[in-house]
């Protein structure tokens, strides 16, 4: 189960500050639990973990052991933003850093960049495999994914058949309408939906994220089962909940001492993605109406050599939050060295996670000293089950905090913008009066 600890944070915000910020997140959990607020309309994230039915498992299954059957041993899952940041983030995390794993076909993405050379890239290691897809979108025509299934239809079709091909595609997509639905009904696709009230960002729980974590190798049943747990967990409504605490405290440290970014951090490489998601999640939830506090991350100790001097000593702009992992999965014991050149026989005999931790309680009091305030988080270990109890914390404190700060959580209308400016330029059907306009600005 998750742990807060907010000590971190004494020398910054009082009591007596932090109390009425505390009020703010309990009414701001009254909107969220009981749906007033705004956006309110997309809520269904909150009952996935417990409303999950088994034939949805069931069905990710079938399609993990269809593929297995026909020696698929490259899954290339096509999406952007939270189309694929769940799902790559708790594959990484779960999977062996440099080892595939046994029985389970190796899972990339595309889709989330307009790189031609990392996709004429994919297309090398795609020739050498055998090969399926997923491709998410709830439209068919978000141009990132869009090229890149464009693309990868083209391949399946000419080195299959394109009967073939169509069994080793699978959409996921809107229920009734979009391109994409269009497209599966033609071709014969298998589809999942894509729940109209979750949004991108707080889909990992759908068939968005389930699918290719299943296919993957690993257990949706017990990721369902960790948010399950904090899904009931954050269901009381305390000035105890963990939920209330955080949001509470993030808000506080941004209006009463002027912090306005936060910086997630992790003190094991197999989270980078994890902070991806995170940021994902409340840089589109919070910035909007000219507020929000920025979300950043760095992996520790790797970044404490780069980024180190500036959060130690730089701009006191920014607040940490950690999470620590309490126990770790493997075990590596540093030996003693007679000569001692590297002088580490201080720590001969001691295990390299114990030496991880340190740094941790170092560098949190030195930043401290510093001026950085820092919030907590540990888990027990990496699993599912830690990770479901992860996504399901950081998206109900999400929609908490958001409203405290007094957005929208659930709409994103600056997305808008670039994309409108990049159809204008490629010359897009439709806007040919935005692109006579831009062109004369550049």
């Amino acid at each position: 189960m998750i742990k807060l600890n907010l000590d971190g944070c004494d020398a910054f915000v009082a009591e007596k500050e932090y109390g009425p910020w505390i009020d703010r997140a309990l009414n701001a959990y009254d909107t969220l639990a009981g749906g007033t607020g705004k956006g309110s309309e997309m809520l269904g994230w909150k009952t996935l973990p417990t409303a999950t039915p088994e034939t949805l498992i069931k069905e990710c299954e079938q399609v993990k052991a269809l593929w297995a059957g026909k020696g698929v041993n490259l899954v290339i899952t096509i999406g952007i933003g939270g189309s694929y940041l769940g799902a790559r983030c708790a594959i990484e995390a779960l999977s062996h850093s440099f080892l595939p794993k046994k029985d389970a076909p190796k899972v990339v993405f595309a889709g989330n960049n307009l790189s031609e050379e990392y996709l004429a890239e994919l297309l090398d290691i795609a020739k050498l495999s055998n090969v399926a897809v997923i491709v998410i979108s709830k439209s068919g025509t978000t141009t990132e994914p869009a090229v890149a299934f464009r693309i990868l239809k083209e391949f399946l079709e000419a080195e299959y058949g394109k009967k073939e091909a169509a069994d080793r595609i699978v959409a996921i997509t809107d229920a009734k309408k979009g391109a994409l639905k269009t497209l599966s009904g033609q071709e014969g696709y298998r589809t999942f939906v894509v729940p109209d009230d979750v949004g991108g960002r707080f889909s990992v729980l759908t068939p968005v994220g389930l699918l290719p974590i299943a296919v993957a190798g690993y257990d949706i049943r017990a990721l369902l089962k960790g948010a399950a747990s904090m899904q009931k967990t954050l269901s009381a409504k305390s000035a105890d909940n963990i939920a209330v605490r955080y949001a509470a405290m993030r808000n506080a440290l941004n209006s009463t001492t002027g912090r306005n970014i936060e910086i997630l951090v992790s003190y094991n490489p197999k989270f980078q993605y994890f902070g991806e998601w995170w940021k994902q999640l409340y840089g589109e939830s919070e910035g909007k109406d000219g507020k929000g506090i920025y979300p950043a991350s760095v992996n520790y100790t790797t970044d404490l050599h780069s980024m180190g001097q500036f959060i130690q000593d730089g701009t006191r702009a920014m607040f940490e939050t950690v999470i620590g992992i309490e126990e770790s999965r493997r075990t590596v014991t540093i030996g003693n060295d007679p000569q001692n050149l590297d002088q580490l026989n201080y720590i001969a005999g001691k295990r390299v996670e114990h030496c991880n931790a340190m740094a941790l309680l170092g560098t949190k009091l030195a930043h401290i000293d510093g001026g950085v305030p820092q919030i907590g988080l540990s888990i027990d270990h990496i699993c599912e089950e830690s990770l479901g109890e992860l996504f399901y914390f950081f998206e109900f404190a999400c929609g908490i905090s958001a409203y405290v700060l007094g957005v929208n959580p659930f709409d994103q209308p600056g997305v808008e913008a670039y994309k409108k400016n990049m159809f204008a330029l490629l010359k897009k059907p439709g806007y040919e009066k935005e692109s006579e306009e831009i062109l004369k600005r550049l």
